[in-house]
């Protein structure tokens, strides 16, 4: 029995080796079909810009080659010295202290040198406030999002005025994350916090820099009627590039709207916007969005750079001159804000003291006709100088 079995195996096993090289060697009836179907499939090729070098066609399309395409280098200008000083310090122990959080960190801001470690009563910061979490997802931002992120520290609003009283600054902002997941947005938290801060240190000017509450206009005026100095709710994009830019929840209109109410429920209240460049956007856009934001009475604008945070952020579109920031700063100049800091490292913060003296300063001087007073203000341009006082 096994002498029977042994050569009925060997020959088995030798007609299997012989029906397979006769198959490899003749081609199958179905073999042009799946040549010709891998033929009209979509290669790496396809997927690569027309600005690509033409040695990417040579790409085999039976072999996925993987290759790394080259970022933008970023321009000398854009580049910022660490920082090191002893305000920079100070302020950077108080807050790991307190547990408190700022958007100078989380976002990753080139200027945090310059705005933490300026000169006593210049220096600046910008707490973020009800935690490190937002439940939105802009595509530019760095900061960590959650659908429902960490409660509200109850503490805050009274560690946050301790902190701040400390620091000797003269200009403080406070912003927050995007909380949808609270019924008014965090509205009363943010007011409570300005409050709690006026009391211990009423000589320093607050900037509120507030998201959109959803458009709730009650949450608007309660934080605009809170006692701050400076109303901020930024555009960040154009009305065409929002869609790709922000949280699908952020609406162009929507933040037209907040900083309607917020001059409307306090009358004379200090309004700003900031719109990053580089994400895509036209000169008519820019030029539309300023119209837009005369027509609702913004007073500040800014413009700045848009820089990825990251690998998983989207692309910098381009890289705008300073010359083309000169431009857009006279533009604004001309449409009638009152202050205007326009260049590839601003930020909606920098140096947002000297934009209150400026604006204040602009105001004073039109309550000063007849007089033919002289005050000395903050240029847009970042210079001091003397204005002469406006005759009648």
């Amino acid at each position: 029995m096994m002498a029977t079995t042994r050569p009925l195996q060997r020959a088995t096993a030798h007609s299997i080796r012989a029906l397979a090289t006769q198959s490899s060697s003749s081609p199958s009836p179905a073999r042009p079909r799946l040549e010709a179907l891998r033929a009209d499939l979509l290669t790496v090729d396809d997927f690569l810009p027309d600005s690509t070098p033409s040695s990417s066609s040579s790409l085999s399309q039976n072999r996925v080659v993987f290759t790394k395409s080259k970022a933008q280098r970023l321009p000398s200008y854009l580049k910022t010295q660490v920082p090191v000083s002893a305000s920079y310090n100070k302020i950077k122990n108080d807050l790991r202290g307190l547990k408190l959080h700022t958007v100078c960190e989380e976002a990753r801001c080139p200027n945090i040198g310059q705005c933490w470690g300026g000169d006593k009563g210049d220096a600046t910061a910008t707490i973020m406030l009800m935690g490190d979490t937002c439940t939105r997802g802009c595509r530019f931002c760095a900061i960590k999002t959650a659908k429902l992120p960490p409660p509200l520290d109850v503490h805050e609003p009274e560690n946050t005025a301790e902190a701040i009283s400390r620091w000797g600054v003269g200009y403080i902002v406070m912003t927050s994350v995007d909380r949808d997941d609270i019924a008014d947005g965090g509205a009363s938290h943010f007011s409570e916090t300005i409050r709690k801060t006026k009391a211990k240190a009423p000589h320093i000017l607050i900037e509120a820099l507030t998201g959109d509450f959803q458009g709730d206009k009650d949450a608007i005026s309660l934080v605009a009627r809170s006692g701050l100095d400076v109303y901020a709710h930024n555009m960040e994009t154009t009305e065409n590039r929002t869609p790709f830019v922000r949280d699908p929840r952020a609406k162009f209109r929507q933040s037209l709207e907040v900083l309607r109410v917020a001059k409307e429920a306090k009358p004379g209240l200090i309004t700003k916007t900031s719109i990053m460049l580089g994400v895509g956007e036209t000169d008519e856009d820019v030029l539309e969005t300023l119209k837009e934001l005369r027509k609702v009475d913004v007073d500040v604008v800014t413009f700045g750079q848009y820089m990825r945070p990251t690998k998983k952020h989207m692309k910098v579109s381009s890289y705008v001159t300073p010359e083309q920031f000169d431009h857009w700063g006279r533009e604004a100049e001309r449409l009638g804000f009152l202050y205007w800091a326009s260049g590839p490292l601003v930020r909606s913060s920098f140096k947002a003291n000297e934009l209150l003296k400026s604006v204040l300063g602009k105001r004073l001087i039109k309550g000063m006709k007849g007089r033919g007073q002289d005050v000395d203000v903050m240029g847009q341009d970042g210079e001091r100088r003397t204005l002469e006082g406006v005759r009648a």
